[in-house]
């Protein structure tokens, strides 16, 4: 933890007395009785309100020993500590252990560092754009109209609907087609239309997931051949671009289903002329070689020899029940048989 520490105390610009391990761990071992240890937990909090809260100039921990405890148990309260009764402990001024206070410096640190990190990512106009102003911005800028920001929403509407009208007149009356779905819900209809729009979404997730999943398998069996290991760099500049654009989770919607048109339900095969003439490329053309056998036809695989032979009846003049006696003997050798019992010999080989 000290290590840990050190590291983010580095990292955030401290280069006070308790930059080092020995000074660290012997302050922590005095508390807040300590005014080295003080005095971080007030740097570490002024660097905190500055960046988060540029307004506030009431110091959030102080120097008095008395009201620091106190004050440092607050400002782990507000930042939401994750250390479990730390900041109860604190305030009642059950905190003693260098462990703990090597805690609590440990989460002020890392809150600074978090708050920097933050503060020094550029904010982007579309960031700090509204949802709603989003999704207006990309409508006017479909329609060819000006950016809706700084303008009033009623004329920026008002120019929507004008310029929408104008491209229907445009167009053929067959263009845009019938509605699919051409019946009105109520409130309740649509919120299971969106409990079951949520349940199929999960499917086709898992089911997007497992082929994705296959195709990186793939593409890895690619590069285990020798003359693609000297290519991966090369496979992986044309495979990664392509990869990271395909998105796991469906994008269909309720919205979706309100602008489906009435052509969603013809099928069509998608070897028909149509769906070739986007779909042909030249690698339709090329033509695989030999490739080695791999078999698979249950058709020319000869069945297995039978494991049992097959059942036979019992011959006349067979053998007693429970053992036999006797044997044969012919020329030099010959079975001296026995009773057979069980666990033992019934006969011996005899030359």
């Amino acid at each position: 933890m000290e290590s840990d520490i050190l590291d983010i105390l580095d990292q955030v610009g401290y280069d006070g007395p308790l930059a080092e391990e020995a000074c660290l761990l012997g302050a922590c071992g005095r508390g807040f009785g300590s005014s080295e240890y003080v005095s971080l937990l007030m740097w570490l909090s002024s660097r905190i309100t500055h960046i988060t809260d540029s307004h506030s100039q009431q110091p959030l921990i102080t120097e008095d020993p008395d009201r620091c405890m106190s004050d440092t148990s607050r400002l782990l309260k507000d930042l939401c500590c994750p250390c479990e009764g730390l900041a109860s402990r604190l305030a009642n001024g059950e905190v003693k252990d260098v462990k703990e206070h090597l805690k609590i410096i440990l989460f002020l640190a890392s809150e600074l560092q978090a708050a920097e990190i933050v503060a020094s990512k550029p904010a982007t106009d579309e960031e700090e754009l509204d949802a709603s102003l989003k999704d207006l911005r990309v409508i006017c800028q479909t329609l060819k109209l000006p950016d809706p920001a700084g303008r009033d929403a009623r004329d920026t509407f008002a120019a929507v609907q004008q310029q929408v009208n104008v491209l229907l007149e445009q167009l053929p009356e067959t263009h845009i087609g019938d509605p699919a779905f051409k019946s009105s819900l109520h409130q309740d209809q649509w919120s299971e239309l969106e409990k079951i729009n949520g349940v199929l979404s999960a499917e086709y997730e898992c089911r997007r997931r497992m082929l994705i999943k296959r195709l990186d398998v793939t593409i890895q069996s690619f590069s285990w051949s020798d003359r693609a290991k000297v290519k991966i760099d090369r496979m992986a500049r044309a495979y990664q671009p392509k990869r990271y654009s395909l998105s796991l989770r469906s994008s269909v919607s309720a919205s979706h289903l309100l602008a489906a048109r009435q052509d969603l339900r013809y099928m069509m095969k998608t070897s028909s002329g149509s769906c070739r003439e986007k779909t042909s490329c030249a690698i339709n053309r090329i033509l695989m070689g030999r490739v080695p056998d791999r078999g698979g036809r249950p058709s020319e695989i000869e069945a297995p020899l039978p494991e049992m032979p097959a059942w036979q009846k019992r011959s006349d003049g067979g053998g007693n029940r429970g053992g036999w006696r006797g044997g044969w003997r012919s020329g030099g050798d010959g079975w001296r048989g026995g009773r057979q019992s069980r666990g033992g010999r019934g006969g011996q080989y005899y030359r």
